[in-house]
């Protein structure tokens, strides 16, 4: 027999009508506070700076239909720029990281805005409860949260278009109203930040990407499918409501933009006449009523002025504010299972610390969770709840990932890219990393907390590489060829006759176990490489090969060398599924092993007992006539092991 047995336990099944509700829930999310932010800082001239940034977003969406063409097994930023750098893949993963951390953060307070909650206490605590809850969640790996992020994105959808169609009678107002930008905001470099501070529209687009490998072939075609209607949908109903805030009654005798009169001091008087600026979150309510919950006071507006009822139009802005408030809570964890998942693939690639990589009963990586709920709990203690200084902190990190994806694309000579899809995706590109300097040089607290997430990243790596080097020395020095040739060569051909031993533990000494067992009792050895899918499902490199899974190449390719070196029949199975145990059971069974070695747990008895393990998980299941041998990874005595006789049971203690 030769080669490795490969099992893939996940279709891909996600068509373009399952995925585009699912990039909405993403890329949707973003009109909630993005139009309130538009006009807070451009005032009448926002409609001019939406339809620019509608034209950015086409641009961005081309690209990224090509990135999905390029990465039909996932696309996201982490995977394009590792096939140029893994340092570079790591900074631009990084990026996506911080993006998460804010969503997280700015989706829970916009959540609760839009909830009707107000004051800086409450919203804080709540934001932070919500996440917990969502963590607690997450860490049962419940499947009902993605349904309810389905559900809740189709309903907004809905929403959003029913408000749409009463704002149509505001739209010729709102246009009648466009000015090119009042003299504070007149100058180049003014108008060019101003576009700047509402890029964060962009965001969403990395999760379409990342779902590549879950898309039905032809991916390029799913994608297309997936992504242009969201475009259309959201640059249309965009522009609808820029508009529509334009001819909102308070709003049409505004000139200079609010965040000039407040927060540039044009409006705000000291006692000793001296102009003195409003800090964000203190500004008037009303003002703040349209900058964080722009559409609920769109709802307000037109249900009001289309049925002439304010008890009506209240009861109206309250619905959508309670839907568009579920939908950013939604957001909440689709953002913090995306950290987790960014993580993980990370840590998989000895990136990241391999604590990472520890998962549950569930299959949820929990130190990963736990750190995803932590870190955007921390940023809102520490910056509070103002929707405009979070947004701040939003863009460095949509910006800098797509970026870098864009980039990396363009450069990647490999990749099947026309010469004219190149030059745009390097026009793109360099407008984006133009975006990206902006920011940095513009808004010094986002760059502080992205330098601070890049370098405690790199920081990790470093570490985590330098004990790698020194744990080499444990392991068998790699083949001349590499892990995959060895496993490519034909193996000795197992007898039928002779018994047959199960080996599912990792390491070289466990290896040495397993081989010398099977050598003593003239039995075929078969090591099992499950590699688990849950967390992998929303997270880039969605569905793991083979050839690029280092870790399952020299754990299978470990074994391989001691069974061919000393003449043991091997049959190595690499195996993609979300259940680990029930893969080890069902390959032991299937294959008629007698005998099953795995790794003792080094969990507590208390976490044991309260949420069970793989090796207990198989130990309750297995059947009768197969012996479970659990042994810790340790060098193995060269001393006699007892060999079963024909029809017993091995009784083997390690």
């Amino acid at each position: 027999m030769s080669g490795v047995i490969v099992g893939q336990k996940r279709p891909r099944d996600l068509a373009w009508y399952h995925s585009g509700p699912l990039l909405f829930g993403d890329w949707g999310t973003s009109r909630l506070y993005v139009l309130g932010l538009a006009f807070y800082f451009t005032a009448h001239a926002s409609p001019i700076y939406l339809a620019l940034m509608s034209a950015l977003m086409v641009a961005v969406a081309w690209a990224y239909t090509i990135i999905c063409r390029c990465f039909p097994d996932g696309g996201g930023v982490y995977a394009a720029a590792r096939q140029l750098s893994p340092t570079l893949s790591v900074i631009g993963a990084t990026l996506l990281i911080c993006d998460y951390i804010v969503t997280a953060s700015l989706s829970a307070v916009e959540g609760f805005h839009y909830l009707g909650v107000e004051g800086k206490g409450p919203v804080i605590g709540l934001s932070i409860l919500a996440m917990v809850l969502l963590g607690v969640i997450n860490w049962f790996g419940s499947r009902s949260a993605g349904r309810f992020a389905l559900g809740i994105a189709i309903v907004a959808i809905l929403m959003s278009a029913s408000i749409a169609v009463m704002c149509i009678p505001m739209v010729g107002e709102g246009f009648r109203t466009i000015t090119t930008g009042h003299a504070s905001i007149s100058d180049p470099w003014t108008r060019w930040e101003n576009l700047v501070r509402i890029v964060l529209a962009l965001s969403g687009l990395e999760a379409v990407a990342n779902m590549s490998g879950l898309m039905k072939p032809p991916v390029p075609k799913t994608a297309k499918r997936t992504i242009w209607p969201v475009l259309i949908e959201v640059i249309v109903l965009n522009m609808v409501f820029g508009l529509a805030i334009n001819a909102l009654p308070a709003l049409k005798p505004v000139e200079m933009p609010h965040y000039v009169q407040y927060e540039g001091g044009q409006n705000t008087l000291g006692p000793d006449g001296t102009a003195v600026k409003v800090p964000s979150d203190q500004i008037p309510q009303e003002i703040k009523a349209y900058r964080d919950t722009a559409m609920k006071e769109l709802a307000r507006h037109s249900a009001t002025q289309m049925t002439g009822s304010e008890r009506f139009g209240q009861v109206f802005a309250v619905a959508s504010g309670i839907i568009f408030g579920l939908l950013l809570l939604s957001a909440v964890n689709t953002a913090i299972m995306a950290m987790v998942a960014v993580k993980y693939a990370m840590a998989h690639d000895r990136e990241l610390p391999r604590p990472l990589l520890k998962l549950n009963y569930s299959g949820v990586p929990w130190i990963g969770l736990m750190l995803a709920v932590a870190a955007p709990a921390g940023l809102l203690l520490i910056v509070g709840p103002d929707a405009k200084v979070l947004a701040e902190l939003y863009a460095i990190g949509v910006v800098g990932a797509i970026a870098i994806n864009v980039v990396s694309c363009a450069v990647n000579r490999k990749l099947d890219v026309g010469p004219w899809e190149r030059r745009g995706l390097w026009v793109l590109g360099a407008v984006m990393s133009a975006i990206f300097v902006t920011i940095v040089y513009a808004k010094p607290n986002a760059a502080v907390f992205a330098g601070i997430m890049i370098t405690a990243v790199l920081t990790a790596r470093t570490i985590v590489q330098a004990k790698r080097r020194a744990d080499e020395r444990h392991k068998l020095p790699e083949p001349v060829h590499g892990w995959m040739a060895e496993l490519s060569q034909p193996m000795l051909p197992m007898d039928p006759s002779k018994p047959r031993v199960m080996l599912a533990a990792r390491g070289r000494y466990q290896a040495e176990f397993a081989v010398d067992m099977a050598k003593r009792r003239g039995a075929t050895l078969f090591a099992i490489y499950v590699r688990t899918l849950r967390v992998l499902d929303t997270g880039p490199e969605a569905t793991p090969r083979l050839e690029d899974d280092p870790a399952a190449q020299e754990s299978l390719g470990t074994i391989a060398v001691l069974a061919r070196q000393y003449r043991v029949p091997l049959v190595p199975i690499y195996i993609c599924s979300p259940n680990i145990a029930e893969e080890i059971l069902d390959y032991t069974v299937t294959y008629g092993c007698d005998t099953l070695i795995m790794g003792k747990t080094r969990r507590g008895a208390l976490a044991r007992s309260l949420e069970g393990d793989v090796v207990s998980q198989v130990a309750q299941h297995l059947p009768d006539g197969v012996a479970l041998i659990t042994r810790e990874a340790t060098p193995h005595p060269m001393g006699p092991v007892p060999i079963a006789k024909e029809g017993e049971r091995p009784d083997v203690r390690a």
